[in-house]
């Protein structure tokens, strides 16, 4: 594992997303600073785990990579190009899966692909192609209402994943799963990335959770939310199901675990006092 500070010089040529003195200010009876001056750059292929104490603006920063909000100072681009709205080149998967209780799971999957106006033939292909990446090709009749956690947000995987965005957003997707599910959907989550080279952006209050999956993982400040440290990871290249314990047991997982452990208590001490 090696350290850094968060620096704009490493930005590099392949950067899919990059954010350049990103801040954000919501205006209500009194102004409530969200985020401040956040320098990020996400390249293509890798796995960006992002920590940070309670309310330090972790989902407005995603919100603002998916579209859903502008920054109100700074600038948000993707491939060069102003993020401007949502887009499909950026799929969301949230930890409560906002599936349609009316759909299948099987339309709920194709949802996106209609809207795209997807031809009948390809969307069919490519929703039977994640129903089996996802493992439920056996449930693609079900309702959401007859699923399990897990199983619904498989389905939050596949109907983002089907239409092939070139970087995933994760806010918290396995926060509500118990601690066995969890793990199973961490292990998915890890199979598809390395299957698809896809750029993730993952939201996790999970320090393991972000070792275990992250090849960055990024900490930040009490709110307004500062990116304040960054850890080069390599953790997720070594974890199998048969060796995940093993990994997460090393010397360097721990003391990684309790170097950032040690950093957002400060965060969170510093934010009480």
């Amino acid at each position: 594992m090696v350290l850094s500070e968060p620096g704009w010089a490493e930005e590099q040529a392949d950067a899919v997303v990059v954010l350049k003195n990103v801040s954000l200010t919501y205006q209500a009876d009194s102004d409530i600073y969200a985020l401040a001056n956040i320098d990020l750059s996400l390249h293509e292929g890798e796995f960006v785990c992002l920590l940070g104490p309670s309310g330090c603006g972790k989902s407005t920063l995603l919100k603002i990579v998916a579209g859903f909000i502008s920054p109100s100072a700074g600038q948000a681009v993707m491939d060069g190009a102003a993020i401007q709205g949502a887009d499909w080149h950026r799929g969301v998967v949230f930890q409560q899966p906002p599936l349609y209780p009316w759909l299948t799971t099987r339309d709920n999957v194709r949802f996106g692909l209609r809207m795209r106006n997807i031809p009948e033939s390809e969307s069919r292909q490519l929703t039977e192609e994640y129903l089996r990446k996802v493992g439920l090709e056996e449930f693609g009749n079900h309702k959401p209402y007859e699923l399990s956690g897990g199983m619904k947000q498989r389905v939050a995987i596949a109907r983002s994943l089907v239409n092939k965005p070139r970087v995933l957003l994760m806010d918290e997707p396995f926060g509500a799963l118990d601690a066995l599910t969890r793990e199973q959907m961490q292990s998915l989550l890890r199979n598809i990335w390395w299957e698809s080279k896809c750029t993730i952006l993952f939201i996790t209050h999970d320090v393991d959770e972000a070792l275990a999956l992250g090849t960055r993982v990024l900490v930040m400040s009490k709110r307004p939310g500062r990116i304040v440290k960054e850890f080069k990871t390599s953790f997720t290249y070594a974890i199998s199901g048969e060796n995940s314990n093993r990994v997460r047991y090393t010397a360097q997982f721990l003391q990684a675990r309790e170097e950032i452990l040690e950093l957002i208590n400060r965060q969170e001490i510093s934010y009480i006092i």
